[in-house]
C-alpha cells in the first residue's frame, strides 16, 4: 500500500477492477485489429521515435491552453471583454491537445499493471470529466453564455489540476515512463571485466548473469556474443526470459523488442534505447564492460 494517502485511497477501490480489465482488453484488441499498421501507430503513440514518452510532451498542449484560457477568463470576468475570443481559443487548442494526448495516454496506460494502472485509470476519468467540461463551456461560450461558459472551465480546471497531480505521482512515484533499465555508467564494468564463463553460455540461449547486483543478458551465438542490461527500460522486465528472433529479444512482460547489436528499440512499449556492453573472450573467460557511443 503506499505511503500517500491520495494514492492509497484510490488504490482501495475495487470496483474499478472491471474497468481497467475492460479498457486494456479494447485498447490492445483495436492495436491488434489494425495488424502491422497497428503497431505502427501504437510505436508513434508510445514515443518510440521521441526516445521518451509521448504523452507527457502532449500533455503541455491542453495544460497550457487551459491554464492560459483560465487567466483570460479572469480579465473578462474583471470586465475587459476584449481578452473573450483569446479565452475561447485557448479552449479549443487545449481540447485538440486533450484528443491527442488521450490517444497517447491510453496506449502507455494500456502496457501497465497493478496500482499504477489504477491510479493511471482515475487519471483518465478526470481527464475526460475535465474535457467534457470544457466542451461544455466552448459551447455556452458560443451561445452566448458567458457566464456559464466560465463557470465549466473553472470546474474543468480543478479537475486537471488534479489529474496533473495523480500523473505526476505515476512518473516520480511508481516509476512509469522513466528508464527502468540499468545506469551503464554507474552499475556496468567500465572495463573488461570476466563475468562467466564461455562453456556457461548455451547456443542461441539466453542467459541471466548478475554481476555486482547487476542483471546482465547474455547471448551466445556463433561466434559472437551479445550483452546488455537484462531489465528491460520499460518497466524491468526480465530479457532473459524473453523471446528471441533474430537480432531482436522482446520482453516477456510487455513486449518491447530491442536488437541485441545495438540495444535500440525496434518495437515499444519501451521509449528508451537498452544499454549494451562490449563483449572480448579471453580463454574460457567472457569479459564486458559499459560500452561507449
Amino acid at each position: 500500500m503506499s505511503d500517500n494517502a491520495i494514492l492509497s485511497a484510490i488504490e482501495k477501490q475495487e470496483w474499478l477492477q472491471p474497468i481497467q480489465d475492460k479498457g486494456e482488453e479494447l485498447v490492445k484488441n483495436a492495436y491488434k485489429a489494425a495488424g502491422p499498421a497497428g503497431q505502427t501507430v501504437k510505436n508513434a503513440l508510445h514515443g518510440v521515435w521521441l526516445g521518451h514518452p509521448l504523452h507527457a510532451a502532449i500533455t503541455d498542449v491542453p495544460v497550457g491552453s487551459w491554464t492560459a484560457a483560465l487567466a483570460l477568463d479572469l480579465l473578462e470576468a474583471s470586465g475587459q471583454t476584449q481578452y473573450a475570443a483569446g479565452a475561447d481559443a485557448a479552449i479549443a487548442v487545449g481540447l485538440v491537445g486533450a484528443v491527442a494526448s488521450a490517444a497517447a495516454g491510453l496506449t502507455d496506460w494500456s502496457e501497465t499493471h497493478g496500482k499504477p494502472q489504477r491510479v493511471g485509470a482515475v487519471h483518465g476519468m478526470l481527464n475526460s470529466v475535465a474535457a467534457v467540461l470544457y466542451t461544455g463551456s466552448y459551447i455556452a461560450r458560443k451561445q452566448n453564455q458567458r457566464s456559464l461558459g466560465r463557470s465549466l472551465s473553472y470546474l474543468g480546471y480543478a479537475l486537471v489540476l488534479g489529474s496533473a497531480y495523480l500523473g505526476g505521482e505515476l512518473s516520480y512515484s511508481q516509476r512509469i515512463g522513466v528508464d527502468h533499465a540499468a545506469d551503464a555508467d554507474k552499475e556496468f564494468p567500465q572495463e573488461f571485466t570476466p563475468v562467466c564463463s564461455e562453456s556457461d553460455l548455451q547456443e542461441g540461449q539466453p542467459k541471466r548473469i548478475v554481476w555486482q547486483e547487476t542483471e546482465l543478458f547474455l547471448l551466445k551465438r556463433g561466434n559472437e556474443i551479445y550483452a546488455m542490461g537484462n531489465k528491460c527500460a520499460h518497466l524491468g522486465g526480465p530479457l532473459s526470459e524473453g523471446k528471441i528472433e533474430g537480432d531482436v529479444v522482446q520482453c516477456p512482460w510487455h513486449g518491447s523488442q530491442f536488437c541485441m547489436k545495438d540495444g535500440s528499440v525496434v518495437s515499444g512499449p519501451a521509449t528508451n534505447n537498452q544499454p549494451v556492453l562490449d563483449v572480448q573472450v579471453e580463454g574460457s573467460q567472457v569479459l564486458v564492460k559499459a560500452r561507449r557511443d
